[in-house]
């Protein structure tokens, strides 16, 4: 055991050392007690040392695996001369320092500490395999419980995180999003909005999310002007427009207080039972996600699809005309419920999802969205008296990564018509 202490020592010298010669009052630079690169490579150095056995061999053979133990020795040593380098340029970097004369920190520790374990009895290669798993699992439960102050330190992984490119932020809303709309964590919105003395159509717009940009919001949503009641901001859990379609239209859940099973009262249930007539509509196949068994599990009473009626999709325009018709009818109240389809993806001009070019697909994109928004608007104004519920079912997916990163994960807006 004793003989552990020295490669431990030893790399808490090359971690600590640059940390304290760099130190400087404030500073805020979290650092492990010992750096688990270095002491994995220096259990490694020695064990490999000790193999290397006499000068004088018997034939080509053995020279030829001397020389291969050699090279991987020099191999190891300079590994980890290269590793403290890299791990002094983190440090330099946060503190926005040029290398100088710190240049040489790297060869100076790392020259000791081979020096202070050259001479110590090497482990066996199983024993050195359980030490560091040993040491990894000490490090993870150590950082459940110290985050602040982590137990091993891991250069290489700091350095590649801190030398990445860095993703944009896409996870909080900005600011001045909650300076001009209502923004909320909650799905609810059909629940809290819905009118029960009037028509209402509930509409899922496919792969409408929030831009990153403001100003491109706020320009679809001038389409909008005149009928808006409540424009605002929700949250999605999950990127899927099935568990959008069963969210958005759950009244309660409530569970059974001897078997505490579980179940889901679903609106339209509840608006057939005072008399609504409930229509589901979507222009693609029933059979897509099994989109006839759960919608008929809601309670609509009838649903409308694409493939059944005249064996083709049906686009947005069509949709909106078949809802139109429906609205004529004056004799009885309506929910509706429609999931658009134009701007799923991936596009119909774009097979290769993840290679296209991001600016021709937001070009394709930006057009088709604003002509089914516009539509629902020209439609939501021929029926003022009917309340219009317009959400996203989730951000862009299945489209270039360029394309998705100027929209916001999992947020989608909403808009309350009339």
């Amino acid at each position: 055991m004793k003989k552990l202490l020295y490669p431990l020592i030893a790399s808490a010298l090359i971690t600590i050392v640059p940390f304290l010669l760099t130190f400087e009052k404030g500073q805020d630079i979290i650092r492990g007690l010992f750096s688990y690169e270095y002491f994995a490579l220096l259990l490694l150095i020695v064990f490999v040392k000790s193999k290397l056995g006499h000068i004088y061999f018997a034939n080509k053979k053995e020279l030829c695996a001397y020389a291969g133990k050699t090279l991987i020795l020099i191999s190891l040593i300079i590994l980890i001369f290269i590793i403290a380098w890299l791990d002094l340029q983190n440090i330099l970097a946060i503190k926005g320092w040029n290398t100088g004369w710190y240049g040489l920190i790297p060869f100076a520790t790392c020259g000791l500490a081979i020096a202070m374990v050259w001479q110590i009895k090497p482990f066996k290669f199983n024993a050195i395999c359980f030490i560091l798993f040993v040491a990894l699992i000490l490090h993870l439960e150590a950082n459940n419980q110290y985050a602040t102050q982590p137990l091993a330190q891991f250069p290489t992984i700091d350095y590649l995180e801190r030398s990445s490119p860095k993703p944009v932020q896409r996870s909080e809303i900005a600011n001045e999003f909650y300076n001009k709309f209502t923004i909320t964590d909650s799905v609810t919105i059909t629940r809290d909005y819905i009118d029960t003395t009037r028509n209402n159509v509930i509409i899922l717009v496919e792969s409408w999310g929030v831009p990153l940009d403001i100003q491109r919001f706020e320009k679809q949503l001038e389409i909008f002007d005149g009928i808006t009641t409540v424009i605002g901001i929700h949250n999605r859990m999950y990127s899927r427009t099935k568990t959008a379609e069963r969210e958005d239209l759950i009244q309660i859940i409530t569970h059974d207080s001897v078997t505490r099973k579980r179940d889901t009262i679903f609106l339209p249930q509840v608006l057939n039972s005072i008399g609504y007539k409930t229509t589901f509509l979507f222009g693609g196949d029933s059979l897509k996600h099994q989109r006839y068994k759960y919608i008929k599990n809601i309670g609509f009473n009838e649903a409308v699809y694409g493939k059944d009626t005249n064996n083709s999709i049906l686009n947005d325009i069509q949709i909106i005309n078949k809802i139109d018709s429906i609205l004529a009818d004056t004799t009885q109240t309506h929910f509706i419920a429609w999931t658009a389809l134009d701007t799923k993806f991936p596009l119909s001009r774009f097979t290769n999802i993840y290679y296209s070019n991001p600016d021709a697909v937001d070009s394709a994109y930006t057009a088709q969205l604003t002509s089914t928004l516009l539509h629902i608007a020209n439609l939501a104004s021929k029926h003022p008296k009917t309340r219009f519920i317009v959400q996203g079912d989730h951000n862009p997916i299945l489209s270039p990564l360029k394309f998705q990163e100027r929209f916001y994960k999992r947020w989608v807006p909403f808009v309350i018509l009339n």
